[in-house]
């Protein structure tokens, strides 16, 4: 699930959208009913455990995609924004600085892995840059980034998603009960979460079947996170570009355009921007204080919509396809992600 992807709306198509949008309001309703009988689950593990159960037992018809599609990234995006209402700029710079050390380290590590282990497993050197990236920053967002820059082929790029969304799954059921069973509190777990899951709407499934505050704190690592997209999508486009040029001189002017600061704002995503906009509201006082429970309420409906569109858009054929070694090497890195964020939060907070 790429919370980047554009899913344009032109006039006139909401009708296209109603029927998959209204499948994955119905899921959430479940989803939600479920959450109130069982809190410590929340509502969005159970959509999008429920949503790639129903996408496994049938896939849903072609009319329902449009809809799907649109919860699955808008949907979210907007609770992402509407999760901003309940924080202030102040917090957003606080959480953002706190977090690097734990941040950057497991970047680091997990694309130093992404190539050591890649290379032990001959898997091929663009498959290991699109799966660590993915990975140590943002899911499959980030393996959209990366793939233009360094002239990835359309199947790596299908088998690295489908590699990712393994483990999005894996983190959004397991790391509440690691937090559980580490007695992680709500501020230690958002920045296990937000350090350590890849995408954007796994990281808030889990986060927020943690707690509220859980959820506000990972949403701003994870944002934080997201920026690293730019100077590892600028190092990569250079890197490839340099190999290009010692074959073919010529194609040094489209690398060069592909690297420039325009194409790095780009990378921006509006969300994030719409997130601070938000924050800023809320930090002026122009939100007011009754409305930070219907917001929270509201909130999390908008995310256990978008989560069961990403479960019922399960490419369940993609994932078959996709072979032992890119899992392994998946598995192999999200295990030292998970391992790195503990260790290094215990040496930097003690949580």
């Amino acid at each position: 699930m790429a919370l980047t992807t554009s899913v344009p709306v032109a006039p006139g198509q909401t009708p296209a959208l109603l029927p998959g949008v209204s499948a994955a309001v119905v899921l959430a309703l479940v989803s939600t009913a479920i959450g109130s009988a069982v809190p410590l689950v929340g509502s969005a593990v159970p959509a999008v455990v429920l949503g790639a159960a129903v996408a496994m037992v049938r896939t849903p018809r072609r009319q329902l995609v449009p809809g799907l599609e649109f919860a699955g990234t808008r949907v979210l995006q907007a609770a992402v924004v509407a999760l901003g209402l309940r924080l202030s700029l102040h917090q957003v710079v606080t959480v953002g600085a706190g977090s690097l050390p734990v941040m950057l380290g497991t970047l680091a590590v997990c694309l130093l892995l992404a190539r050591l282990v890649g290379r032990s497993l001959r898997i091929a050197g663009d498959l290991q840059v699109l799966i660590g990236c993915g990975t140590g920053i943002c899911g499959a967002s980030a393996i959209a980034a990366v793939a233009p820059a360094i002239g990835a082929a359309g199947a790596d790029v299908a088998y690295a998603v489908s590699t990712i969304f393994v483990f999005n799954i894996a983190a959004v059921l397991v790391f509440p009960l690691i937090g559980h069973a580490l007695g992680l509190s709500q501020h230690a777990f958002g920045l296990f979460a937000g350090t350590a899951v890849n995408d954007t709407s796994s990281v808030v499934a889990a986060a927020a079947a943690y707690g509220h505050p859980a959820a506000d704190y990972a949403v701003v690592v994870k944002l934080v996170r997201t920026l690293m997209i730019i100077p590892i999508v600028l190092t990569l486009a250079t890197v490839a570009g340099r190999r290009r040029a010692a074959a073919a001189p010529a194609s040094v002017d489209s690398v060069a355009h592909s690297t420039t600061p325009v194409r790095a704002v780009r990378l921006v995503p509006w969300f994030l921007i719409g997130f601070l906009l938000a924050a800023a509201a809320n930090t002026v006082g122009l939100v007011p204080s009754s409305a930070t429970g219907p917001i929270a309420t509201g909130s999390a409906f908008l995310i256990s919509i978008a989560l069961a569109g990403v479960g019922l858009t399960t490419d369940v054929a993609a994932l078959r396809r996709t072979g032992p070694r890119p899992l392994l090497l998946g598995a192999v890195l999200w295990a030292s992600v998970t391992l790195v964020s503990l260790g290094l939060q215990t040496i930097t907070t003690g949580w």
